[in-house]
């Protein structure tokens, strides 16, 4: 038996069964709160917290009363504009005299890189602003030559150009780290233009390679300016360091391929899209995000209906053979075919509802070689935003999967469905560290819901959250009665917190898994057992619910489930997680299995298009004609 909160209130049997008998209405906006957290009454949210009839519905109070809090935005991405590089500083920097004063003694091109300075003063070289920096920095406490040696570029160079040209293989752009490189000419007549573009090639180098390491390791977009959902802490590099590594290595693509996240999931990736980048794309390509419904027009509907035909056994060929090629060209949904359509559907698994959605169209036509190549590029950018190494023991949580794991020792011991936050309540991109499992836990309500879904209902029913097993205190922690508030006084901002005791109808369930972050985002538990039947999991208001919650508890407490039911028998309680255990709350439509198979989502907030309007956006600032 599940513990009940000494406090909590449980509405009688009669009261569910006149409920249930007389109906209960549709959820709108302020019953979203306990269609998706319950309330006094289980197996039946969607009624629990309707909004007040018409004529009983308060006239918001001035001053606020319909203020709503609202969640993150996403933004219109703005790349740092590039910068001329400032070269007549490295013009007026004293040559280092002897090794006591200087980063290094000269070589004996250093002399020639100082005349060589003199071909830079009109040369309009543009890179990012800390690169731009960086190389003035670089140069005038070290004047000597990386790249070349005496009239040709050096075997560093050479290495350098084949990693930078290379760079597609890794989801990046080559075009972006482009340098020209001048030609060898022993016999040139000309030696001061040779010098000039020698030095102008040195400096042209050292900015795209300084590109390339810090897009290697932290991404070519800021992942933070996207958006108030992604939270990403940042990764620094040393620019200037990166520059003296390599002006004292012969191992010039062992140390910038070293920039790339060193981890399973990214060497994966990357062979995945060397696999996608080689093939040929579907023959027959078939819009993802069709919607169809009987009676619609679509230039698409063709397309299935080929697939269709292609793949009908003997005993759907003889029921609908001679139908289907008799409307193989149509365009038109019509009724005829809505059997063909719901049989197709409920032999791929589907509900068979005869409507031809993204899921009916994934299923026939597979995913696309452009969509597929998009998301891998996508998930290779955003791993960028992530450690190197991932760590072991961690959670991964992939929100378009729907799915939470525990990974130690590089073998998936848990794996379980996960319900995440609705669109209009999205979860969040960010990892962070497990600290803790609470049993039987309170639930602290956010302020954004006590606003936008419980203030309607309380306004005309002040005394509800002392009927559901809330409490409500004030700023000093005092408990207060929830009748006891005029909540129709309040608007955006209301002076109380409250919390949900520890009961069966508790939105958190039996148990949470906490790793404090500014989102309240957490895993756990949810009496709403059926949500995890739906392939579809975007329902909750943010935080992820676990089908296995106690799984979870036990894997990251380092014991058994046995020990988490032992433990759930004596009430609320909580532990320390003690071990280091980071927890990734991700976001990749493209992502391996253990084996290294990469398998593919939707989309369910559309942020792979967004990311690819930054990463557009970066590229235009980057163009030579931007």
């Amino acid at each position: 038996m599940k513990f009940l909160g000494k406090n909590a209130t449980a509405m009688p049997l009669m009261a569910i069964a006149v409920t249930l008998a007389l109906g209960a209405p549709q959820a709108g906006a302020q019953g979203l709160f306990d269609m998706l957290f319950g309330g006094g009454i289980k197996h039946q949210p969607e009624g629990e917290f309707p909004p007040p009839p018409p004529k009983h519905r308060p006239k918001a109070p001035a001053g606020g009363g319909g203020v709503k809090i609202s969640g993150p935005s996403y933004y219109t991405y703005k790349a740092d504009k590039l910068v001329r590089v400032d070269f007549s500083t490295l013009s007026t920097a004293p040559q280092p005299a002897t090794a006591q004063d200087a980063a290094f003694v000269p070589s004996a091109t250093g002399a020639a890189f100082h005349d060589a300075i003199a071909g830079l003063s009109d040369y309009e070289l543009y890179a990012e602003p800390d690169i731009a920096k960086a190389l003035i920095a670089y140069y005038s406490a070290n004047p000597d030559f990386i790249w070349v040696n005496g009239t040709s570029p050096n075997s560093r160079a050479q290495d350098a150009v084949r990693v930078l040209g290379e760079a597609a293989s890794y989801g990046l752009t080559p075009a972006d780290y482009t340098v020209e490189v001048p030609a060898t000419s022993a016999s040139s007549s000309d030696t001061n233009a040779q010098v000039k573009e020698f030095v102008r090639f040195e400096m042209a180098l050292s900015a795209r390679v300084l590109r390339y390491a810090r897009d290697a390791q932290n991404g070519r977009v800021d992942p933070n300016r996207m958006t108030g959902y992604y939270d990403f802490p940042a990764k620094p590099i040393d620019l200037v360091g990166v520059l003296k590594t390599l002006a004292h290595t012969q191992e010039v693509r062992t140390y910038l391929e070293s920039r790339h996240p060193q981890n399973a999931e990214y060497q994966a990736l990357r062979v995945e899209l060397e696999s996608l980048q080689a093939s040929a794309e579907n023959e027959i390509v078939v819009d993802p995000k069709l919607l169809l419904k009987p009676g619609e027009t679509s230039p698409e509907l063709p397309k299935l209906l080929t697939l269709i035909a292609r793949s009908l056994d003997d005993d759907m060929g003889g029921t609908y053979g001679e139908m289907l090629s008799r409307l193989a060209t149509s365009e038109v949904y019509v009724p005829e075919l809505v059997p063909l359509i719901k049989a197709v559907q409920v032999k791929e698994g589907m509900k068979g509802d005869g409507v031809i959605g993204p899921r009916t169209v994934a299923l026939l036509a597979g995913t696309s070689k452009a969509d597929r190549l998009l998301k891998v590029q996508v998930a290779l950018e955003e791993l960028r935003w992530l450690p190197s190494d991932l760590g072991s023991p961690r959670v991964f949580i992939n929100q378009p999967a729907f799915t939470a794991s525990y990974i130690d020792n590089g073998q998936e011991q848990l794996k379980t469905r996960a319900v995440v936050g609705r669109v209009t309540n999205q979860t969040a991109f960010f990892y962070d560290q497990i600290k803790q499992v609470d049993f039987h836990p309170y639930w602290g309500v956010p302020q954004s819901i006590i606003v936008n879904e419980m203030l309607p209902r309380l306004r005309s029913d002040p005394g509800y959250l002392d009927r559901a097993g809330y409490e409500v205190t004030d700023a000093r922690g005092k408990r207060i009665p929830s009748s006891a508030v005029n909540w129709g006084a309040y608007g955006a901002n209301i002076p109380y917190n409250v919390r949900q005791q520890p009961s069966e109808a508790n939105a958190l369930g039996e148990l949470k898994i906490l790793f404090p972050n500014k989102h309240a985002i957490y895993m756990h538990d949810t009496p709403q057992k059926s949500f995890f039947k739906q392939d579809m999991r975007a329902l909750s208001h943010g935080c992820v619910r676990l089908q296995d919650p106690r799984g979870m508890a036990a894997a990251v407490l380092g014991t058994s489930v046995d020990y988490i039911a032992e433990k759930l028998k004596h009430g609320h309680s909580t532990e320390d997680v003690t071990r280091k255990i980071p927890v990734y709350v991700a976001y990749f439509t493209a992502w391996p299995d253990m084996s290294g198979k990469v398998e593919y989502f939707n989309d369910v907030y559309d942020r792979d298009s967004r990311l690819k309007q930054a990463l557009d956006a970066t590229e235009a600032v980057r163009s030579p004609s931007s």
